[in-house]
């Protein structure tokens, strides 16, 4: 039911290193990670890069939303000197990129694909299954990566796009109807919440056969307890703490 890693590093590189930047995915082969979870949002131009924010501010300087700017706006822009100053001339990286790096050096990814408006749904999941599909020709199981979304929209345009890419359905609290979205989506996999998981919901959704992944865990005792309750793999901001081989 999971042929996969199952520890992966939260945005690349967790908490240690900018996320969803090459810098961060450094980080995580620098702890041993060879799996990492990163998202993927699309430029007014239609350049999918790895973001999390819908808008500047936080991991980017100034203001603006990412889908009204074009690359060109965004490509030469600080990003990592918000977390720390070594990190200082760090750039956003595209999804080309983050693939090509990721290729070269092993890692599996979890790529989640996470528009930046609801309007924007169904096209950041095509792209985003395009653009991986291109660079996964030819290969199957557990070599491919698994593209999850809390968008159901993004990933019916995935599953569209690419059909032969595994698809996680991402929630924060399991909604009543979880079954019945998986099947319509032909997804492998439910990841959720870890805080609003149950003993009862986990043992449902492998009843089902379905994996189940949990975000974000950053302690090693809530990890050993998930694991009881039958979760296959967690990411986590602590690759410092959690080693990419506990499990």
């Amino acid at each position: 039911m999971w042929p996969y890693p199952r520890i992966l590093a939260h945005r690349g590189g967790g908490t240690l290193a900018p996320e969803n930047t090459l810098a961060g995915f450094r980080c995580g082969l620098e702890h041993g990670y060879r799996a990492a979870e990163f998202d993927v949002m699309l430029t007014r131009d239609e350049v999918p890069i790895l973001m999390h924010d819908p808008q500047r501010g936080r991991t980017l300087p100034g203001a603006g939303k990412i889908a009204e700017s074009d690359w060109a706006e965004l490509r030469d822009l600080e990003a990592g000197a918000w977390l720390d100053a070594r990190f200082a001339g760090e750039r956003l990286c595209t999804l080309e990129q983050g693939l090509d790096f990721c290729l070269a050096e092993g890692i599996w990814m979890n790529v989640e694909i996470k528009p930046a408006a609801a309007e924007f749904a169904r096209r950041t999941g095509e792209l985003t299954a395009q653009a991986v599909a291109r660079r996964f020709a030819g290969k199957s199981g557990a070599a491919l990566p698994v593209l999850s979304s809390f968008s159901f929209e993004a990933l019916l345009a995935a599953k569209e796009a690419a059909p032969a890419l595994p698809r996680g359905y991402l929630v924060d609290v399991i909604p009543e109807d979880w079954q019945a979205r998986l099947e319509q989506l032909q997804a492998v996999a439910l990841h959720t919440n870890h805080k609003h998981l149950t003993p009862s919901l986990a043992a449902a959704v492998k009843t089902a056969g379905y994996g189940l992944f949990c975000y974000t865990v950053n302690d090693m005792a809530r990890a050993e307890e998930i694991r009881q309750w039958g979760v296959d793999a967690f990411c986590t901001d602590r690759i410092d703490l959690i080693a990419a081989d506990a499990w």
